[in-house]
């Protein structure tokens, strides 16, 4: 694993890299844990930001999954926050490696506005996604699991669906990984 506070401390492996991407406290490290098959590599908190460096966890000699800072409500400053932003585009637009990124949605809150701007930015910038919507398990009822179906549906491409308690799309969402990289 490397942790990197800017883009001289990204790794040099060549390799193919995948990054999660999505709002403070959406489960990006619970489903990087989840994918990896390791509670506790990647630091989870029930507080907002506390992923505050860009990640990388190699899987194998075969790539890099990349564990980037939330956006929205983090109890950080206005200058950290912007400082995270300018890491993360430029992480986003010049990482030459970067091959797919995995949107992270709240399954309960659905498509939120900043989710659909980032999703508008990976478009512009043609960069290549996935959307996966996390906590499927916290859903309380059927009437909320529909009316959060019905949101997720709402904008293309319809998220996988994951829990990391169970276990759900973890290899649904390997599939998409696998399928998506680039040929070497």
């Amino acid at each position: 694993m490397v942790s990197a506070a800017g883009p001289a401390e990204f790794p040099r492996e060549p390799l193919p890299e995948v990054a999660f991407l999505g709002r403070s406290n959406v489960g990006k490290s619970s489903l990087l844990n989840a994918l990896l098959g390791k509670k506790g590599l990647a630091f989870t908190s029930s507080k907002p930001g506390c992923t505050r460096t860009v990640n990388f966890y190699r899987v194998e000699r075969r790539l890099w999954l990349v564990d980037l800072p939330g956006y929205g409500y983090a109890r950080v400053s206005r200058e950290e926050s912007k400082a995270w932003k300018r890491l993360i585009e430029t992480y986003l637009l010049e990482r030459r490696t970067l091959e797919l990124c995995v949107l992270v949605l709240d399954a309960r809150r659905g498509w939120m506005e900043l989710d659909l701007e980032l999703k508008r930015w990976l478009d512009w910038h043609n960069r290549p996604y996935v959307a996966v919507a996390t906590k499927t398990d916290k859903w309380k009822n059927q009437a909320e699991q529909h009316a959060a179906l019905a949101n997720l549906r709402s904008a293309s491409p319809e998220p996988l669906l994951f829990s990391a308690v169970s276990g759900r799309g973890v290899r649904e969402l390997w599939q998409a990984i696998w399928k998506t990289r680039r040929p070497r």
